[in-house]
């Protein structure tokens, strides 16, 4: 009878699935096709939930059939974005007039990075207040005090990571092994080998001009071959999302959610303050908020669901470049960067309200300065240190608590929500790369306006 039911739940998927491709076919816009998918995908998830309860046998089966069509498209946008990253820099700096022109890309697009970050840090501190959040109202149950254990055991191998540690893990020694993305840091690892190497090309082509033109050419048709794969990838975004979503809610544990209910409203306040935040800062530059909204909106609700910042990266230039105008080697130095650094909602909103949670149960005033400017100071300087150690906001909160000498289990506390809110954070640590790398290109006078005015530009780009 499971096998039934089984069967019955993929069939519904895959006729979801043909309403999707159905809507392709009918020519409607990619934003109505994710969104679709979107809201198809909570729908499905809920009832799934409802009938055969979390962790059913049927259910488990379900989801494991499910992530065949969610999980698989996160794997297939992972797969390209280590060759997208490599191939679309290199190319992007061979194409600058002088390196000069790299140093300032890379310093606005950091540089706005962090600073997004250690506000981020001041909307955490004020909204844990404001919430009246701390730790002791929080129990712990068996696999949150596991989860607790175990992050304290981890704990000791962050520690054991110096600052200088950290920096040199972002060096590549073996850029093969990189390219196959076998350690955390393989990303930045890899973003700084093409920077290397398009700088090498530029010295090149002033000595021997006719083989830096050769391999120009070897790379801009190696890019345009990578930007086809995407184009491909990215066609399945509607129903990718549909089965990431459906799976998150039906596996979703209500009954914690509810009884941690005021620190998911909170979480999501302070994401929505600083996505605020971001959309002021689009506009303090001469920009529409509004129109930049709307052009990154099927790039969010992706990186909402998928729960993966690298895993964006391709969405994530494809929207830069051809919905918002922004020079090609800012997108593509600012959605790479943003992967792995200077991260909202992982390394700055969350660690800043664990921080103030715990502060009074080690005898510490959460409110006074001295607290405040340390902990937004640490903030900025670890969220460079977040890819060296893997593993996102968590050990993002691991990072900042022990440089504050504060105990770590509380982020195991948090084990039945972390889904629910590492969604938002995953979006906010996106847009915060996309607005990098917009406000850099409008700084450095190289937005073309015209493109990100153009209400239809996100149609053209995601007509996929």
């Amino acid at each position: 009878m499971d096998l039934l039911y089984i069967f019955l739940n993929i069939a519904v998927l895959l006729a979801v699935i043909g309403l999707l491709i159905w809507m392709q076919k009918k020519h409607y816009s990619f934003s109505r096709r994710v969104f679709t998918g979107l809201g198809l995908g909570i729908l499905l998830g809920t009832v799934l939930q409802l009938i055969y309860g979390t962790g059913s046998d049927v259910l488990t089966a379900t989801t494991d059939w499910y992530s065949i069509v969610g999980s698989g498209y996160v794997r297939l946008l992972m797969m390209i974005v280590i060759p997208l990253v490599l191939v679309s820099i290199i190319q992007s700096i061979i194409n600058l007039e002088n390196s000069a022109e790299l140093g300032k890309m890379s310093a606005w697009i950091i540089g706005i990075l962090i600073t997004t970050t250690m506000v981020a840090a001041f909307v955490g501190i004020g909204t844990a207040t404001l919430f009246d959040l701390s730790a002791e109202q929080i129990e712990a149950g068996q696999a949150e005090s596991e989860r607790g254990t175990m992050l304290e055991t981890t704990l000791g191998e962050v520690q054991d990571q110096s600052t200088p540690d950290k920096i040199l893990n972002f060096i590549p020694s073996n850029i093969f092994m990189d390219m196959t993305g076998q350690r955390s840091t393989s990303v930045i690892a890899v973003v700084i080998f093409s920077i290397i190497v398009g700088i090498a090309v530029l010295g090149v082509r002033r000595k021997k001009p006719e083989q830096a033109e050769m391999f120009t050419k070897i790379i801009n048709s190696l890019y345009a071959v990578v930007m086809r794969i995407v184009t491909l990838v990215l066609r399945l975004t509607p129903f990718g999302i549909l089965a990431l979503m459906a799976n998150t809610v039906a596996n979703t544990d209500f009954a914690g959610i509810v009884e941690l209910g005021k620190f998911v409203i909170a979480s999501y306040v302070a994401l929505f303050v600083m996505f605020i935040i971001h959309l002021v800062l689009v506009g303090v530059f001469g920009l529409n908020p509004l129109t930049y909204l709307k052009k990154v909106i099927p790039v969010l609700g992706f990186a909402f669901t998928s729960r993966s910042s690298a895993g964006t990266i391709p969405l994530n230039i494809q929207a830069q470049k051809n919905s918002l105008g922004v020079d090609q080697g800012i997108a593509n130095m600012s959605a790479s960067f943003g992967a792995t650094m200077g991260q909202n909602g992982c390394a700055g909103i969350y660690p800043a309200m664990l921080a103030v949670m715990i502060a009074p149960t080690v005898g510490i005033d959460p409110l006074s300065p001295g607290f405040i400017l340390q902990l937004v100071l640490i903030i900025g300087v670890s969220s460079f240190g977040i890819a060296g150690v893997g593993g996102g906001a968590t050990f993002a909160a691991l990072i900042v608590l022990s440089s504050m000498n504060m105990p770590v289990a509380l982020a195991g506390l948090l084990i039945s929500i972390e889904a629910l809110i590492d969604m938002g954070r995953t979006a906010l640590n996106v847009n915060g790369a996309m607005v990098s790398g917009t406000i850099s290109s409008r700084i450095l006078k190289k937005l073309n306006l015209k493109t990100f005015n153009d209400k239809t530009a996100i149609e053209e780009s995601t007509s996929l």
